[in-house]
């Protein structure tokens, strides 16, 4: 799971959407994606999977991940000696309740057990650990797996080979050993790489696309490719859907895996709405790509986040409060999910980045997209400065700013912009102490 995120642009889709039907709106989650084609999961604690807990993860998903039941560090802890209770709960439940299962994770740099990390390996005897414990856990479990997340977070921020105790000792080659071993181990099974960060077209996703190129070429059985999608209230990438449809053109099946939107707390009406329309942009940027098998929550409740355990002051993160009660975020995956609710015309989602800076001054750019159905005529685009930063040069639109409320809008020859469109500004801008970006914009 996401151990850190590095957000470097903020985005808001302001959506007016047409309102489902009611019964669309009140139909399960699960039951809405099975008609679109496409699976809506949940990851799930196992110790949790009683009362309303259990009821809310049966009725509204169609597919479970273990949250921790099935690392390594859960399942072999002592070597050679297993655990299998919590992942053994998790797939019974599912099967139970005719539910998909996820593996989650066969290979991974974190929570190892101490025996793994701690010893001395040559190459041939970590690979054959490594293929050794994949045969056992695959193996169990042959035949009861939807798709496995065979390699997790291989990769560094830059797109280069993670140097953890495989990486480092194995090298690139530990990748494709362990996919063959898990289509030996269960041939059935969907087998993918799942890595965070990959989400925009950008170094870490250009590092996932090479090594899933090489690794194809070199007939080594990957299925799909998982993006966790740990998302930054009002941030969901502009350059998603491109980013999933261009992995599905190297003929690979794609996922979204751990999708949860964090936020600041306390949690506003307005925060929960940005997180509203960000669960229906990421929902409709699967359903937009043809190979994108399904979106998976991490966690349905916020009393079962990792959030704020890693993000102090952040968190609200799921579709379903801590009394289980349904948030907006839940609306938005049910609307976005409705069969015959086109996106409504004049969407827009911004794209905000800053692209240099020096002492005192910074220049950014802002991409305005038109994710709806007819063209925009004419667009205004607000945010607020969050730290006193100044705008003082603007080019490709007219930028104005009052205390710390910026507005830029359109020039003559960028007012129209066709659906799927997208036109871009620039500006120059003061800052002393810190530069961080606005955490939300408005776009009209």
């Amino acid at each position: 799971m996401l151990r850190r995120l590095i957000a470097t642009a903020a985005l808001l889709t302001a959506a007016l959407t047409l309102a489902p039907p009611a019964a669309a709106a009140d139909a399960p989650l699960r039951d809405l994606a099975e008609a679109r084609g496409r699976y809506l999961g949940t990851a799930v604690t196992a110790g949790k999977l009683t009362g309303g807990y259990a009821d809310v993860a049966a009725a509204q998903f169609g597919s479970l991940t273990p949250g921790n039941e099935m690392k390594w560090g859960s399942v072999e802890a002592t070597r050679g000696t297993y655990d299998w209770t919590g992942a053994d709960r998790v797939v019974a439940f599912a099967e139970a309740h005719g539910q998909r299962v996820r593996g989650h994770t066969l290979v991974w740099h974190s929570q190892l057990p101490a025996w793994v990390t701690g010893g001395t390996w040559t190459a041939d005897r970590l690979r054959t650990l490594m293929t050794d414990h994949i045969a056992a856990e695959a193996g169990r479990y042959k035949g009861r797996i939807d798709h496995w997340d065979v390699v997790n977070e291989p990769l560094n921020e830059d797109g280069t080979l993670r140097q953890s105790v495989f990486g480092a000792t194995l090298g690139e080659s530990y990748v494709a050993d362990a996919f063959r071993a898990a289509r030996a181990a269960d041939p059935a099974a969907k087998l993918y790489l799942n890595d965070y960060s990959t989400d925009a077209i950008g170094a870490k996703s250009d590092g996932m696309y090479a090594l899933v190129e090489r690794l194809l070429a070199q007939g080594v059985p990957v299925d799909g490719v998982g993006f966790q999608a740990h998302l930054v209230l009002g941030q969901v990438p502009a350059s998603l859907e491109a980013n999933l449809r261009r992995f599905a053109e190297l003929g690979v099946d794609v996922a979204i895996t751990e999708l949860d939107i964090r936020m600041p707390l306390p949690a506003t009406e307005a925060k929960l709405a940005q997180q509203k329309a960000d669960y229906a942009a990421v929902q409709r940027a699967c359903l937009a790509v043809t190979r994108c098998a399904g979106v998976t929550v991490w966690g349905f409740t916020d009393s079962d986040s990792w959030i704020p355990d890693f993000f102090p002051g952040q968190g609200a993160a799921t579709p379903y409060d801590e009394a289980l009660a349904p948030k907006p975020a839940r609306a938005g995956l049910a609307e976005a999910l409705a069969p015959d609710t086109p996106p409504a015309p004049g969407v827009c989602s911004v794209t905000y980045a800053v692209t240099s800076q020096w002492t005192g001054g910074f220049t950014a750019q802002v991409t305005v997209r038109n994710t709806g159905t007819a063209p925009l005529n004419g667009w205004t685009v607000r945010w607020t400065q969050p730290a006193g930063q100044r705008v003082t040069q603007a080019w490709n639109a007219t930028a104005t700013q009052t205390g710390a409320e910026v507005t830029a809008t359109n020039l003559s020859y960028n007012a129209t912009v066709p659906p799927g469109g997208s036109t871009a500004f620039g500006f120059n801008g003061s800052w002393s102490g810190t530069n961080p970006p606005p955490t939300a914009f408005a776009c009209s």
